[in-house]
């Protein structure tokens, strides 16, 4: 079975910064691209950052210069370096990964979602 899991999320203050992991597990083949989203109340899920199995990265212009994106091949896992937080980031954060599994399917998983709450 393969899943993704997230962790890392939390209150932090406006200013603060937070480090969100998510490694994945299961019959993995290879992991291409790996994302963040983040979904706020009332709000449709948005891309935050991508990554691609190489390294090119691509983010949200409203975090650009202060989220930074990640990965580790090797562990199977991304992070989202996350600081100068506003409380406009406050959001449910979801990693995705697209990925090729046994038998020889590819599609995407999305971890279960950490909560991020930037408030004093």
């Amino acid at each position: 079975q393969v899943q993704l899991v997230a962790s890392g999320g939390g209150l932090v203050q406006p200013g603060g910064s937070l480090r969100l992991s998510c490694a994945a597990s299961g019959s993995i083949v290879t992991i291409y691209a790996m994302s963040w989203y983040r979904q706020a109340p009332g709000n449709q899920r948005e891309l935050v950052a991508s990554i691609t199995r190489g390294g090119s990265t691509n983010y949200a212009d409203s975090v650009k210069g202060r989220f930074t994106i990640s990965r580790d091949n090797a562990k199977k896992a991304v992070y989202l370096q996350m600081n100068s937080l506003e409380p406009e980031d406050t959001a449910v954060y979801y990693c995705n990964a697209n990925m090729w599994v046994v038998p020889g399917v590819e599609r995407d998983y999305w971890g279960q979602g950490t909560q991020v709450t930037v408030s004093s």
